[in-house]
């Protein structure tokens, strides 16, 4: 069985229930440093999982690492009274894996800008095509370059996640986040819409008010989910924990808190 340091995970104790939040492409563990302040404000717990040591040993299929995911959890000694799992975009598409593995330790989810994935072949086939390209820059072209390319994508807006010298730190990943986008592709990824009425969980899909793609998905999702509600993200595009921290943070406390651990 493999093991996974854990060393790069930020975690932040606030109180009794615990959040692990999966970040997303091109992410780090600290992406989630704003959220988890506020969210330690509520009195909830967090855990910022760092995406890469999955992926430091080789490969890791979208099933593997939710495994391997639920395993972590699982494995370890809590005292709280519930954890909830958190992703954002590629986060997102990574928790439906663990939340759709049986026993897992998960009591309620929060999904933004997540896809349940592509279900015509030929779009697979095509998106596995762009992210070759992708993992080809990542992996060995300019870093900078890479980066500029990634964020000057439409979908993401002019949003900033982090510092610059935060993002060109990211080097030291560049193995991992190249091997993602093969792993971990969307065109990889089979498509899981027949499934999200297995998650017996409550859910909470959320989407930004402009991010017209992406809030079609989080509407159809809710509708194939009896446990799953949907929150729409005020002025909003993709990446909804930056553009509005505030709103995420109140409204994920909020859903946390209605009783489900």
């Amino acid at each position: 069985m493999l093991q996974y340091s854990k060393q790069a995970d930020e975690r932040r104790e606030a109180g009794p229930l615990e959040c692990w939040c999966l970040h997303g492409a091109v992410g780090v563990a600290a992406d989630w440093r704003g959220l988890a302040k506020r969210l330690a404000a509520a009195a909830i717990s967090s855990r910022a999982v760092d995406l890469w040591r999955f992926l430091e040993d080789g490969p890791q299929p979208l099933e593997g690492f939710g495994k391997a995911l639920n395993s972590d959890a699982g494995g370890e000694v809590f005292r709280g009274s519930g954890r909830a799992l958190l992703g954002y975009s590629l986060g997102g598409r990574l928790a439906l894996h663990a939340l759709l593995e049986k026993g897992h330790p998960w009591q309620a989810a929060v999904l933004v800008s997540a896809h349940p994935g592509l279900e015509a072949a030929v779009e697979r086939a095509a998106r596995l095509e762009t992210d070759a390209a992708w993992a080809a820059r990542a992996f060995g072209g300019d870093w900078q370059q890479f980066l500029d390319a990634w964020n000057a994508q439409p979908v993401l807006g002019a949003t900033a996640i982090r510092e610059a010298a935060a993002a060109r730190a990211l080097v030291t990943r560049r193995r991992e986040v190249a091997r993602s986008f093969m792993d971990w592709s969307l065109g990889a990824q089979q498509p899981l819409w027949q499934r999200l009425g297995e998650i017996t969980i409550p859910v909470l899909w959320v989407a930004g008010e402009r991010d017209d793609k992406f809030l079609a998905l989080a509407r159809r999702a809710v509708s194939l989910s009896p446990h799953a509600r949907l929150a729409v993200a005020p002025a909003c595009g993709h990446r909804v924990p930056w553009e509005n921290e505030a709103w995420l943070a109140e409204t994920t406390a909020r859903f946390l808190k209605l009783g489900y651990f």
